[in-house]
């Protein structure tokens, strides 16, 4: 069992990242696990699987497919939909997006889930170290974070 399946934690996420896990679920149920099972079924009857590089390179595609079927499903089964309208309100929570203002200048966030983090894109993860410090937080508090580049001051100007 990996470590992702041993904790039994909600996993946070839209109902767009929720629907797009189950299309990927059903996809790979539907359409990807049958053709691996084909190609190890006609690798098998090519004769010697010892070296039969087809064979072996089937196998492992579907182990890790398999992998992923099972990730997902546990993802889905400890899903906690939220949605930005939950994060509406003077207190930060998942699904907030603040703005904030460091000596780098003014950032927007979105609190997201772990497995919708896109800091690029300015969707932080709640458990990230920056995320969590956010969480509970309200308009006009002062937060500092332990980043990788040292510790960093935030003003919290909006709450949307």
């Amino acid at each position: 069992m990996t470590k992702f399946m041993s904790d039994e934690q909600s996993q946070f996420m839209t109902k767009e990242k929720f629907s797009g896990l189950e299309k990927e679920l059903r996809e790979l149920k539907l359409e990807v696990l049958p053709r691996i099972a084909k190609r190890i079924d006609d690798a098998r009857q090519m004769g010697d699987l010892s070296e039969n590089a087809e064979y072996h390179a089937a196998r492992e595609e579907m182990a890790w497919r398999q992998s992923r079927v099972n990730e997902i499903q546990y993802l889905l089964s400890n899903a906690e939909i939220i949605s930005t309208a939950q994060g509406q309100g003077s207190t930060i929570t998942i699904g907030s997006t603040i703005v904030v203002e460091s000596k780098n200048g003014k950032k927007e966030y979105v609190i997201v889930g772990a497995q919708e983090a896109e800091p690029t894109k300015g969707k932080i993860s709640n458990e990230s170290p920056l995320g969590s410090a956010f969480l509970g937080k309200k308009k006009g508090e002062k937060v500092k974070v332990q980043l990788p580049s040292g510790v960093q001051e935030y003003k919290i100007l909006e709450v949307k």
